[in-house]
């Protein structure tokens, strides 16, 4: 198993994104890891260690953002944007905050602390002595906990319900399963991002980027949901009492409603509420028909017909689309 010493807490190790910096001065992945004793690993070398299927053993404390993303191909470095295999993570320390956000496929073990928020992840029974075990959410649903149980948390067969008081964030990334997620708390950023179908349900408030480029399936809220929430949705639902910031931002499907009236982003615009709209709310936010009337429903505006003035001939004016 290949190691890795560090000296102090880095952030991004095994960021598979590369903290999206990739293409700046910030984080480069062929920049060689600070702070590490007797190895010269660069940020590529561990995510293609974990790409390949292999374990990689960490000793000490690891900052921000562990595991970003790990298990996913993503579209915005070249790839399918499906989710792959992926080695597992082990760390010798503790672990900051965020870690797992995104992550769709391997195992993180920890020795020490673990600090919120969470990401995708679950703590599950470890195979592993002197270890906690963390699994993605995503990986759970859609291939099975297989010998791993669940601790503090519920699964049946369509429904897993999260009431361990934990914060986490990007709960259900690319989730591609028919059940439901209840959380009984609020969530922090991230939640459905990416979700292609399947329902998740927060009894509470969540952050930033709620239903960002969800792809099918529904996100409801009984609470409020931060900014940027329903940014470049190509499908599905997302349901909420009210926004603190802009939503729509770039969407290209789906619809958003909201108790009360939100401040949109193009292309996202006000929409008429149909029957079946009404009835949706109805039975996601638990209301009567009189207050499900009054959410208000956006959607991606439709391009208008641009005309051009054309004189004519004998002096009239005639309008033709551009």
């Amino acid at each position: 198993m290949p190691k890795i010493r560090i000296l102090e807490p880095i952030d991004n190790l095994c960021d598979y994104t590369f903290n999206f910096c990739w293409n700046d001065s910030k984080l480069r992945p062929e920049d060689i890891i600070h702070f590490q004793e007797g190895t010269y690993f660069t940020y590529a070398d561990l995510v293609a260690m974990l790409k390949a299927g292999g374990d990689l053993h960490i000793e000490g404390n690891v900052g921000k953002r562990l595991a970003y993303s790990m298990g996913t191909d993503l579209k915005h470095l070249g790839g399918t944007g499906k989710m792959e295999k992926a080695g597992n993570v082990f760390v010798e320390g503790d672990v900051g905050p965020e870690a797992g956000m995104g992550m769709a496929s391997g195992s993180l073990y920890v020795k020490g602390n673990i600090a919120e928020p969470l990401g995708n992840l679950l703590e599950v029974t470890s195979d592993v002595e002197g270890y906690r075990k963390f699994r993605s959410i995503t990986d759970i649903l859609c291939n099975g906990p297989g010998k791993d149980a669940l601790k503090a948390n519920s699964l049946t067969e369509n429904t897993l319900k999260l009431n361990d008081g934990i914060l986490r964030g990007t709960i259900g990334a690319r989730c591609n399963w028919q059940g439901t997620i209840v959380v009984e708390e609020d969530v922090y950023n991230g939640t459905g991002v990416l979700m292609q179908q399947g329902t998740i349900v927060i009894n509470g408030n969540a952050g930033m980027n709620t239903g960002s480029h969800l792809n099918g399936g529904t996100v409801v809220v009984h609470g409020n949901v931060g900014e940027f929430s329903g940014a470049y949705m190509k499908d599905g639902k997302l349901i909420f009492m009210d926004a603190k910031g802009y939503v729509g931002a770039g969407m290209t499907g789906g619809a958003i409603y909201s108790k009360k009236k939100a401040s949109t982003s193009p292309p996202a615009a006000k929409a008429r509420m149909e029957k079946e709209d009404i009835e949706l709310i109805r039975k996601t936010m638990e209301t009567g028909r009189v207050e499900s009337m009054l959410f208000n429903k956006y959607e991606p505006e439709k391009e208008k017909e641009k005309f051009v003035a054309v004189h004519m001939r004998d002096g009239s004016i005639v309008m033709r689309k551009i």
